[in-house]
């Protein structure tokens, strides 16, 4: 009897439609090689194409009117910053980079996501790499065979190496913002006992990985998430976090000199700033400068390393130094001004920066809206928690980074979710018990 037919369990097939969004996420803990294109960006590709083939195939219209404005805001600025771009080369890798990042999968994630069991499954799918990611960083710290930071092989970058040492960082960012989210919901007792715990795991790798901007995102992000799930709740996980950064800071001799230095410098980036910062700074009057000259469309794409050294001080270094975590000493040029809505600005004008920026602002309004409408009825706390944070995280770090290596692409799975939040799972109601598996069945075989 042949078995080249049997079909899979009806619980398989419930979540097939969001499995390819979970690849994007699993690649990203495979170990970059820092050269172009990383595994979870070419199946990302991927995954739009496909939801492409599919539409066309359906011949329906997949998106609403408020998506296809929110999502597709971006695309004026992107394409008129191309167009001024060094090389029409330039131009088309600067304006698919943009398009893949912040409005191809952002929608393809809106488009496989069904329901709020899917988001649940995107959102665990987060807190696992981050927990994988961790692990590695911790173990880097631990071994002294991470990246190096004061002359010491300390710094965790989990599988992103060297070269992109804000990559942990943003994975167990983002993981714990999630798993926060969950914990914060009306999830089942035992999975939001299991997020909180996952919460509490990442604290670790997160110090370790002596991101100064991860650390103001993450906490800013955890004190709105507090906040939006309502004071009782807020109390409670603040004194159980309290307890831990004692237990981590004291008991477990978390509090490294290098560490205590670090978290101590955030408050002395004006009085007495170290290289880093100063680069920082130099690049962002760069930045503003460049914007100036070009105060509508900016310099084009891709072009703020030709413009930099034109709008820089001689403070400016030649580039940071990488080494440790498996790479060899090297000096890796400071190609971007190190903050998103300053790159904007640069490259793209007040045309790009409103575009995008009000693309971002929109999304976050309607999550926040659709909180509001979920945290006094009905299911849902969990995912609109996940959705905001996510926003919130970003466009803070957005303050102290941009977009560049093999992480990025966390950006664009993060955006996405929201986006569906935002726009889709606010008004959607869940199907009781999941439960609906037999109908989820019946409309996959469907399809």
């Amino acid at each position: 009897m042949s078995h080249a037919h049997a079909p899979l369990p009806p619980r398989a097939v419930a979540v097939l439609p969001v499995l390819p969004l979970v690849a994007v996420l699993a690649l990203l803990a495979v170990p970059s090689t820092g050269d172009g294109a990383g595994p979870a960006d070419v199946v990302s590709g991927l995954v739009v194409a496909y939801c492409v083939i599919r539409l066309l195939r359906e011949r329906r219209r997949p998106l609403s009117t408020a998506a296809v404005l929110v999502l597709g805001l971006p695309v004026v600025g992107i394409a008129l910053a191309a167009l001024g771009a060094s090389s029409p080369t330039a131009g088309l890798t600067g304006m698919g980079r943009y398009l893949q990042l912040f409005v191809l999968v952002p929608a393809a994630v809106l488009l496989l996501v069904r329901d709020r069991a899917d988001f649940r499954v995107l959102a665990w799918s987060f807190v696992g790499l981050a927990l994988w990611q961790g692990t590695i960083g911790v173990h880097q710290y631990v071994t002294r065979s991470g990246a190096s930071y004061q002359g010491e092989d300390i710094r965790a970058v989990g599988t992103f190496g060297a070269q992109d040492v804000m990559g942990m960082a943003s994975a167990v960012s983002l993981g714990l913002v999630c798993a926060v989210g969950i914990a914060l919901g009306r999830a089942p007792v035992w999975q939001r006992v299991t997020a909180a715990g996952c919460a509490l795991a990442l604290l670790a790798p997160l110090a370790f990985s002596f991101s100064r901007g991860a650390w103001i995102a993450t906490v800013l992000t955890c004190a709105v998430q507090l906040a939006l799930a309502g004071p009782r709740r807020a109390l409670k996980v603040s004194a159980a976090l309290a307890a831990a950064g004692v237990i981590l800071m004291g008991g477990f001799g978390v509090g490294t000199a290098q560490l205590q230095e670090r978290i101590g410098s955030i408050a002395q980036v004006t009085d007495t700033p170290d290289q880093s910062v100063i680069d920082r700074y130099t690049l962002w009057a760069s930045a503003t400068g460049m914007w100036r000259e070009h105060p509508l469309t900016g310099v084009g794409l891709k072009n703020f390393p030709a413009y930099r050294d034109g709008h820089a001080t001689l403070a400016l270094s030649s580039g940071s130094d990488i080494e440790g975590a498996g790479a060899e000493y090297q000096r890796q040029p400071l190609l971007s001004p190190h903050s998103m809505y300053l790159l904007l600005l640069s490259e793209q004008g007040l045309i790009g920066l409103l575009t995008l920026a009000g693309s971002w602002l929109a999304l976050l309004v309607r999550a926040v809206l659709g909180l509001l409408r979920v945290r006094r009825r009905g299911p849902g706390l969990d995912c609109a928690l996940v959705a905001c944070g996510l926003l919130v995280w970003l466009l803070t770090d957005f303050v102290y980074g941009d977009i560049g290596g093999p992480s990025t692409v966390l950006t664009a799975m993060g955006l996405g979710l929201a986006a569906w939040w935002a726009l889709a799972g606010g008004e959607q109601q869940d199907v009781p018990a999941r439960g609906g598996v037999r109908e989820r069945v019946e409309e996959a075989v469907a399809r």
